[in-house]
């Protein structure tokens, strides 16, 4: 995800954070050191990172759980409305994928247990009022908080937690494209509803969270129906064959000419044995241009020692390796000699007709 940087690895697993809960945690500490002075700001602070660090337990609930079932967990986002894990995939058995679910509401039910039995043993009365006003134990507070953030969690809207088991219980009935997209769309109309609400209501913080359930709810929907249409493809049925090479010692504005010759927009550039030696995208061609004129090689301008797909590898590998490369086409090389070019635009072009023809 854009904006988001690591900070550690946990089980294979990478923890990342999302730009704007940093700028979550300094809008509160400067609105609580406004209010009641630096110690409150401190307080306030350390209660945020104890909150945020029940929920990335929260996000290990549903890794451990999806690791019973052979699913990988890359990564770890924190968000201002929380974590999400991404799931490497969906199980195909919508059973798996409930319990995938509900292990993270579980955990948070743990957690807010375990703060309550400390809470009566240190002798406070426990409450679920005004949990972020600091007038209560902290254990107290942040008790609160998890019980809202489980019942928050627990509500049917995707992708929530809830709104994930009313996926993978529709999904028993109606498969999962289905009921991805009625998931989706209850998510989508719940965000407005809640947006609209927090608009009149004056509360930017409830509005923030309706942008990230929205886009959220389209993000995840998108990433499945891609992954359904896509099935069963392969590089060879994905990649372009009708293409140009360019030479590693032409100029650019030898470049400049094949690119206004045609609709294509990347070229493979080859040594004087067909060998693959990088690619030439249009950006690196209009910035090699402005840094070195037109006179200069390709090879100077070229994206050099970009990875290559065989054409025997599947759909969901080939569109990571192409995204995980940041270009817009890789090349597909078949026992050293080069075969195709494989291409967002056209991967694109191939899954809205499969998806129109299903």
């Amino acid at each position: 995800m854009r904006w988001s940087f690591p900070i550690g690895r946990v089980a294979g697993t990478e923890l990342r954070v999302h730009a704007t809960f940093l700028l979550l945690l300094l809008w509160a500490a400067f609105a609580a050191y406004q209010q009641a002075g630096a110690a409150a700001a401190a307080d306030f602070t350390l209660f945020l990172l104890s909150l945020f660090a029940c929920i990335v337990l929260h996000e290990f609930g549903h890794i451990r759980m999806a690791s019973r079932f052979g699913v990988h967990t890359p990564e770890v986002i924190l968000l201002p409305i929380g974590g999400v894990a991404r799931l490497e995939r969906i199980p195909d058995d919508p059973g798996q994928e409930l319990l995938i679910a509900i292990a993270g509401p579980a955990v948070t039910l743990a957690i807010a247990g375990a703060l309550l039995i400390v809470a009566v043993l240190l002798g406070f009365h426990p409450s679920l009022r005004d949990p972020v006003a600091g007038q209560q134990p902290f254990v107290v507070r942040l008790m609160a908080v998890n019980v809202y953030l489980l019942l928050f969690n627990l509500l049917p809207v995707f992708p929530l937690d809830g709104g994930r088991v009313f996926r993978a219980l529709l999904a028993q009935r109606l498969g999962l494209m289905r009921a991805t997209r009625i998931a989706g769309g209850v998510g989508h109309a719940s965000a407005l509803l809640m947006g609209i609400y927090g608009f009149t209501t004056g509360a930017p913080m409830l509005m923030l969270v309706a942008l990230f359930v929205y886009l959220g709810a389209g993000a995840e929907t998108a990433a499945v129906e891609t992954r359904l249409v896509g099935e069963g493809l392969n590089v060879a049925q994905m990649m372009v064959t009708d293409f140009r090479t360019i030479p590693v010692h032409a100029t650019l504005s030898q470049a400049v000419e094949l690119l206004l010759s045609g609709e294509q927009r990347e070229f493979p550039v080859v040594d004087n044995l067909g060998r693959t030696e990088g690619i030439l995208t249009r950006d690196n061609l209009i910035s090699g241009l402005h840094a070195r004129g037109p006179t200069s090689t390709v090879a100077e301008a070229m994206t050099a020692h970009v990875p290559t797909v065989a054409p025997t590898v599947g759909f969901q590998e080939a569109l990571a390796q192409l995204r995980s490369s940041r270009l817009p086409a890789l090349p597909v090389v078949n026992n050293g000699a080069l075969v195709g070019l494989l291409t967002l635009d056209n991967i694109t072009d191939l899954l809205l007709v499969r998806s129109a023809t299903r």
